[in-house]
């Protein structure tokens, strides 16, 4: 079929507007979710080394649209293996059989000497950052596998790293020793390893940042473990959120003065003068694309959302559902469990199945994500592909899932309907431009089948527009009032096409004031 435009006009466009509609963004369908090729997932890799399985520690997939199909995987053993998640992947059966695992593995090597705890992708995805239980965290060359700084200075396991928000020179990094520690990669490094390797000093530490106070002791001596869990870099580019093992509560510092936190976050208004004796820690700290909500996973096997510019008021959603038994057990780094569309947040859990809940329905059971057989610690959305995921398991496996393979419409769905009338107006505009003296009427009932009504004019092959405000006018008044409109001055400035072309020797108006008046 041929297709006729209007010309590019004013009147042309919202006459568009209003035949065609806006096309609406399909969401992905949440039910009955599976990782298997022949299902509605991707696959399943296996981690392993020389014949040897590890448990898989962190995962990310990459940040840029042309490479995020790509997903790095840490391990225990201290390896960084990549995956093309778009070759075929295993099934669960041919991972156990040890067939099939080289077809996506892209490449692997020995990255530390312990395990690595955390992985983050900077600089168009040309590097990736590596925070390990050997204290270090080391800057490696994607492209070539080589290590081009280590960040030392921490005593104690690294165990989550961040990259400022705008400028991936600057990394913040926290470590189970207790303090958190800012890094310019821009630095002269201080010395060199035997290796050969540059050693790059920290600008700036933190110590004791969620120690706890001497008072919550408990008898037997045992303090509290102060370690940090987690460090993000907001998008204002000069806060630093961070979370502890010792409590649920959530700091915020400002980089320019460090002496102590700005404000504080928790699940309870008043965090120090609560009753309970039990604390909860948090395992992981995200926050969405934008900046304006932030989400801790806690060990209380609750979700917490709050809103950055309100945190005197406690969090704003709770998320529940999960099974968060040790501090393994993360919510996705940036942008984190939120979805890259903000509407979903995903979590792991020690029941051996992944969670997504809506954002917008915190009270609705979350969407379970069946098939792992171990605690699921990581997971990660991809950038790009909307509802591409990746989860790691203490069952040696990596799932990817996919729910836009799984995603359904229904066939009285909105987009659905809108297709069906947007195929009748398309062809009656067709007949409309081709011949202006046919009806609408006419059209539609020649389009539908349906026969004229006894009552209406044979002859009669007027089109008809109707509006609330003016009634019924033919489409030739129209064209005569539109030709008066160019001849009148006064006319042509109450338009709305005035802004576009207006009147020589008058004072042009905005399309607000047009509305304004009208």
């Amino acid at each position: 079929m041929e297709n006729r435009c209007l010309p590019s006009s004013f009147f042309g466009d919202l006459r568009s507007r209003e035949l065609n509609g806006f096309r609406v963004r399909k969401r992905p369908y949440l039910g009955d979710l599976s990782s298997e090729p022949g299902g509605f997932g991707t696959g399943v890799l296996s981690v392993e080394h020389s014949g040897a399985t590890t448990p898989p520690t962190a995962v990310s997939f990459c940040k840029t649209s042309r490479n995020s199909h790509i997903l790095a995987v840490s391990d225990e053993d201290g390896y960084v293996s990549f995956y093309d998640t778009r070759r075929s992947l295993p099934s669960y059966a041919s991972c156990r059989e040890r067939t099939g695992l080289s077809e996506s593995r892209v490449c692997e090597w020995v990255a530390h000497s312990n395990a690595i705890f955390d992985i983050c992708w900077i600089k168009d995805d040309s590097q990736i950052l590596t925070a390990s239980g050997d204290q270090y965290v080391k800057i490696w060359n994607a492209e070539t596998r080589k290590c081009i700084g280590i960040l030392a200075g921490h005593t104690g396991s690294v165990k989550t790293v961040c990259p400022h928000s705008s400028n991936p020179d600057i990394i913040v990094s926290g470590s189970r020793d207790g303090s958190f520690a800012l890094w310019d990669l821009r630095c002269n490094s201080s010395s060199t390893n035997r290796f050969g390797e540059a050693c790059l000093l920290s600008t700036a530490v933190v110590k004791e940042a969620h120690a706890s106070a001497p008072r919550k002791r408990r008898r037997q001596g045992k303090a509290a473990s102060m370690s940090i869990t987690s460090v993000l870099y907001l998008k204002d580019e000069i806060s630093i959120a961070t979370a502890g093992a010792v409590d649920s509560v959530v700091k915020f510092w400002d980089t320019r003065s460090l002496k102590s936190s700005v404000a504080q976050a928790c699940p309870h208004v008043e965090p120090f003068v609560r009753k309970e004796t039990i604390q909860h820690g948090i395992t992981c700290l995200s926050q969405d694309s934008h900046g304006a909500s932030l989400i801790a996973s806690c060990m209380d096997s609750r979700i917490y959302l709050y809103e950055v510019l309100q945190l005197d008021k406690g969090p704003v959603k709770v998320f529940s559902g999960s099974k968060i038994e040790s501090f393994f057990v993360k919510a996705s780094k940036m942008p984190s469990a939120i979805s890259p569309d903000g509407a979903h947040i995903l979590g792991g859990s020690s029941d051996g199945n992944a969670y997504m809940w809506q954002v917008k329905r915190p009270e609705s059971a979350p969407a379970m994500l069946k098939g792992h057989g171990g605690e699921v610690t990581a997971v990660d959305w991809c950038s790009s592909e909307v509802g591409k995921l990746a989860t790691s398991s203490d069952d040696f496996m990596v799932r990817v899932w996919n729910m836009k393979k799984g995603g359904c419409t229904s066939a009285r769905s909105p987009t659905a309907i809108r297709k069906r009338i947007t195929a009748v107006v398309a062809e009656c505009r067709k007949r409309i431009l081709d011949d202006p003296s046919v009806s609408m009427d006419d059209t539609f009932q020649a389009l539908t089948g349906a026969s004229a009504e006894p009552s209406s004019p044979v002859g009669s092959k007027m089109l008809e527009f109707s509006t609330p405000k003016s009634g019924k006018r033919s489409y030739k008044s129209f064209l005569r009032e539109e030709k008066e409109m160019q001849q009148s001055p006064e006319a042509a400035l109450s338009s709305p096409a005035s802004v576009l072309n207006p009147p020589s020797s008058i004072k042009r108006r905005t399309i607000r004031d047009y509305f304004v008046s009208s």
